[in-house]
């Protein structure tokens, strides 16, 4: 069962990737709060599944405490202004992991993608091990 949850947390990390990828890069095609809000909310999912992967065994809660002060870590970092950091952010993976400035909201748009995504998880596990035990859902 272990190796059966990293290989779907894997799996679910490299599809929010995508995702996430695919709404900076179409952003122009995507309604604007969409495009506005989605992608800081899919790095946040990044972030929580990328924890689930690294700690399959401990519980939720651990990669959801560790999601949030990962990324509200990144954010404030984005306070601190020299020359060396700004050029590794002036890259397209540095800005993809660093980002380029503080913004309050991002914390917001983090918070929203974490916790949607650590309800995911526990709706999804929940509802998997009930379907094995043969329970059904009206």
């Amino acid at each position: 069962m272990r190796h059966l949850r990293s290989i779907v947390y894997i799996c679910i990390f490299l599809i929010v990737i995508v995702l996430g990828i695919g709404s900076r890069a179409f952003a122009d095609q995507l309604p604007l709060f969409v495009s506005r809000n989605f992608g800081d909310a899919l790095w946040g999912s990044m972030v929580y599944f990328g924890f689930r992967v690294l700690f399959t065994e401990q519980k939720k809660l651990h990669s959801l405490v560790l999601s949030l002060i990962f990324s509200f870590a990144i954010e404030f970092s984005q306070l601190y202004q020299e020359d060396w950091i700004n050029n590794l952010r002036s890259t397209f993976l540095g800005g993809l992991i660093l980002g380029k400035g503080f913004l309050w909201v991002d914390l917001l748009r983090y918070t929203v993608g974490i916790g949607v995504s650590y309800i995911l998880d526990l709706c999804f596990w929940r509802w998997n091990v009930n379907r094995q035990m043969g329970k059904r859902y009206p």
